[in-house]
């Protein structure tokens, strides 16, 4: 059947034509009846959804904005139509179809609309982040092509389990132009992954044709750099679309691997119902795929074929009414989310832990700390598993997964391409799936290329969601310098992350923090960025306990006691801190050296029980100290123990200019033990 297709109907999707309608026709595929009832339903559902959304929309009911599907219904209701159940999809910001389509309750969905709290995401994700993930509803999503990564985790997380679901990305024409689609198509077609790439091309981004903005004749024709078929279809057609992804449905079950799908369509209204933007739609191409009402073509079909009476058809139109004045109603009975909820939906509660500290004579390194924890939880919990560059036979360049490979197998330790936004991503999508992926970027500097996934992503699921779902996610990897690896490969980020609600930062200093804080945050349901300085693990070793141990996230950590002046040092600086603290106690200085150790959530009662102590506070990172971490800190002890300080805050940094290569100038951008000590002689020798 899908030979037959192509063969016919494929060539009239030519560029630069009248919209993609020339010598489109009706197909011949035959469904039978009760596939046709099913798929006409369900997009009357759609219509009637979409319809009564415009209308609350213009009443002031329905807030912000929302995208509509009508034109679009037949490919939601015709590729769902061919999905089990305990499979999954991922939507767009034009999702209320899709959502609809795999059997979304229309009362929650009215109910998130209008932004209620009896609704799917407690009126904290409206229209662009309807979800459910007992449906197999991975959520829509407000950035275009953030449901490729999505899709391709949760396939790869079908893949790891063995099972025989498929997964499904609905993504429009203007997706396919930006890197994440590449990525995830390679990924996708080198692990063979359950999961059809559907692109419903309406033709038109905000206001700009694609044609004016895609090299490809078709989407699909994109398909063959990735080796997996590519077709283009009509769109507005259901029974078309029906059988073609009906067969690629079936050849992902068979474990075939990916396809990319091509729906030509057309949105009948602007991009969103709040754009008040010229339409360059030309009036001939408009009404041509107007007149294609892909219901009215699936009315004709059935009428012609005589497989569902027209009284049925009036039935469910009728039916489907009643189903959608009783959705309003629900919606708008719901009463207003409360401050408490919103707050509370942020993350999901940290598990506690009884830490033995660092015990006993075994002496083990920074690098071989991590390891230990990584395999111990990989052992414990099959659905822990690592993914980055190069961190399989060869164990990553800094050896930190060296030996994991041999002991757990190539699926659960996996090399990816150089494609962090797509192994990220999917990282992101494995996590929402239920597993817990720990990612490794070779070199944190490149963390800058997952922004979106981390930021958007990532850190605003379970939010977006009312506090639902959970992130099991940990990213780590090396940052900082030291190593005369110049601007690019030695940055400290942390202040990035810590700026973000729904991320959790750990930052460890010591083997024996680095192996518990990991182990907490593999176990942990929140999306965990793990910072690792590039220094601590050439020259950090100290005593870790063998058994397996967490540390609490959000409990920092006193170094080393003392009476005159707290220095609050991070990462690399804690060493050095402790080595100043040495040579000044021979002065007669006693420092306390204190570690958060968590960096978000911040262990804020120690750090204020220790300046309430000493009186005196030196902040200390490697980080630039304009906009650093330690500006977070200062502005914590000013705000909420200002009492207690006898001398300003000092705040020790480093220089503001990128990581140069020539190693005296790296010294002397990164804050030294010199400098460090210099700070604290000058705070507690003021004489107050």
């Amino acid at each position: 059947m899908l030979a037959k297709l192509r063969s016919k109907k494929f060539s009239g999707f030519g560029r630069g034509r009248a919209g993609g309608l020339d010598h489109m026709a009706t197909s011949n595929v035959k469904l039978s009846a009760e596939t046709a009832e099913t798929i006409y339903t369900t997009m009357r559902r759609i219509r009637a959804f979409e319809e009564k959304t415009m209308t609350l929309f213009e009443q002031g009911a329905v807030k912000g904005t929302a995208h509509s599907y009508i034109g679009e219904e037949a490919i939601a209701a015709a590729v769902s139509a061919n999905l089990r159940d305990d499979d999954s999809m991922a939507s767009n910001h034009r999702g209320h179809g899709h959502c609809i389509a795999k059997g979304a309750d229309q009362s929650l969905m009215m109910a998130e609309l209008m932004g209620r709290e009896n609704g799917y995401c407690g009126g904290l994700g409206g229209s662009m982040h309807i979800a459910d993930l007992s449906l197999g509803i991975l959520g829509a999503n407000g950035i275009v092509g953030a449901t490729m990564p999505l899709a391709t985790g949760a396939a790869l997380a079908v893949k790891l389990r063995g099972g025989d679901q498929v997964v499904v990305a609905f993504f429009g024409d203007g997706a396919s132009n930006q890197g994440t689609f590449h990525e995830c198509a390679n990924l996708a077609s080198i692990w063979k992954l359950p999961i059809l790439f559907i692109c419903e091309n309406n033709q038109y981004a905000l206001t700009t044709s694609y044609r004016d903005t895609t090299s490809a004749r078709q989407i699909s024709d994109r398909a063959v750099g990735y080796a997996m078929p590519g077709m283009t279809i009509d769109g507005n057609d259901a029974g078309e679309v029906y059988t073609v992804v009906g067969e690629a449905v079936e050849r992902a079950r068979r474990g075939e691997g990916p396809s990319l799908i091509e729906c030509m369509t057309y949105r009948w209204g602007q991009h969103s119902l709040r754009a008040n933007l010229r339409d360059p739609r030309p009036k001939e191409e408009y009404d041509a795929w107007i007149a294609r009402d892909p219901i009215k073509l699936l009315e004709e079909r059935m009428r012609a074929e005589k497989t569902v009476p027209r009284k049925r058809l009036n039935e469910i139109g009728a039916q489907v009414e009643r189903e959608i004045e009783s959705a309003v109603d629900f919606g708008s009975a719901g009463a207003e989310p409360t401050v408490e909820q919103m707050l509370a939906s942020v993350y999901s509660p940290h598990a506690h832990y009884d830490e033995p500290g660092p015990v006993g004579s075994r002496e083990i390194t920074y690098v071989e700390a991590l390891n230990e924890a990584m395999g111990a939880e990989m052992a414990r919990d099959e659905s822990v598993f690592v993914m980055g560059e190069d961190v399989g036979q060869t164990g990553g360049i800094f050896g930190v997964t060296k030996g994991l490979w041999e002991r757990f197998g190539n699926e659960r330790v996996r090399d990816t391409p150089i494609t962090e936004v797509g192994f990220t991503g999917a990282g992101v999508g494995a996590a929402i799936a239920g597993m817990r992926p720990v990612v490794e970027l070779q070199i944190f500097d490149f963390v800058a290329l997952t922004m979106d996934i981390l930021v958007n992503q990532a850190a605003k699921f379970r939010y977006m969601l009312g506090g639902k779902p959970t992130v099991p996610l940990v990213v780590r990897g090396p940052q900082g310098g030291g190593i005369r690896m110049a601007a690019q490969h030695s940055q400290s980020l942390e202040a990035w992350f810590t700026h973000v609600p729904g991320l959790v930062v750990l930052a460890p200093s010591t083997p024996y923090d680095a192996k518990g804080l990991l182990t907490a945050a593999i176990r942990d349901d929140n999306p965990v960025i793990f910072l690792e300085h590039k220094m601590l693990y050439m020259e950090s070793k100290g005593a870790v306990p063998e058994q397996d141990y967490a540390i609490p996230i959000g409990k920092g950590d006193i170094k080393r006691a003392g009476t005159d002046i707290t220095v609050v040092a991070t990462m690399a600086m804690v060493p050095r801190a402790l080595a100043a603290a040495r040579v000044l106690e021979r002065e007669g200085i006693s420092v306390e050296v204190l570690d958060p150790r968590t960096l978000r959530p911040l262990d804020e009662e120690l750090i204020l029980s220790s300046v309430a102590k000493t009186n005196r506070l030196v902040i200390a990172h490697e980080a630039c100290k304009q906009g650093g971490f330690g500006a977070e800190v200062a502005a914590l002890v000013v705000e909420k123990g200002f009492d207690d300080l006898d001398a300003p805050i000092v705040r020790v940094g480093g220089l503001d200019v990128p990581i140069p290569y020539n190693d005296a100038l790296e010294r002397a951008v990164i804050p030294s033990q010199e400098r460090l000590m210099e700070a604290i002689r000058e705070l507690v020798g003021n004489g107050i």
